[in-house]
């Protein structure tokens, strides 16, 4: 009888004890960190303009790896600062995060009105959508590594739907201007 209770016992209340310590939460993965460093690029530095986490995040000796250049965190982190200017209401939302050992992906949708200047022209009032992907390599929890795609021609073609009006208008403006000069010359001519 005894052993009969030990035995009930054991199978009764050890398997509980296994399982309570298996439900114990782990800590977070490598890829889970990774993906809340990459989270933080894009809520803290571009949507909250808090340039100052760059200095948390990124590795000293960050590239930004482009397909005809690569930048150092200088330069990428100067990109961003006009991007925000041109950009103030900027907001760039993670459509899609997936992370594999040291890597991370994104896939980010860029929202903003050109209120400032940039991209070497002066605010249009012009609203901005556009779609990209960047790959980043985190190395000890340090944003090391970045390749970023995205179709710069959107950016323009947006802008310069918004200003063709603006730019015909003047066009017309221009044209009438020169005919009613050419045909002010005309006339002193003549007499």
């Amino acid at each position: 009888m005894r052993k009969t209770a030990f035995f009930l016992v054991l199978v009764l209340v050890l398997p509980g004890t296994v399982s309570a310590a298996d439900n114990v939460p782990d800590a977070p993965s490598r890829e889970a960190r990774n993906k809340a460093v990459a989270g933080r690029v894009f809520e803290e530095i571009f949507n909250q303009g808090k340039f100052q986490v760059a200095d948390e995040i990124y590795s000293r000796d960050f590239k930004n790896h482009g397909l005809h250049r690569t930048a150092d965190l200088q330069e990428d982190q100067a990109a961003v600062h006009d991007e925000k200017r041109a950009f103030p209401n900027l907001n760039m939302s993670v459509d899609m995060m997936v992370a594999e050992g040291d890597l991370v992906t994104v896939v980010w949708t860029f929202r903003g009105t050109h209120t400032g200047p940039g991209y070497g022209i002066p605010p249009t009032g012009a609203k901005i959508e556009l779609r990209g992907i960047t790959v980043w390599r985190i190395v000890d929890g340090k944003l090391r590594d970045e390749w970023t795609a995205f179709n710069e021609l959107q950016i323009v073609s947006q802008i310069v739907a918004r200003l063709k009006w603006l730019l015909i208008g003047s066009l017309i403006a221009t044209v009438v201007l020169v005919w009613a000069i050419w045909k002010g010359i005309r006339r002193s001519r003549r007499r």
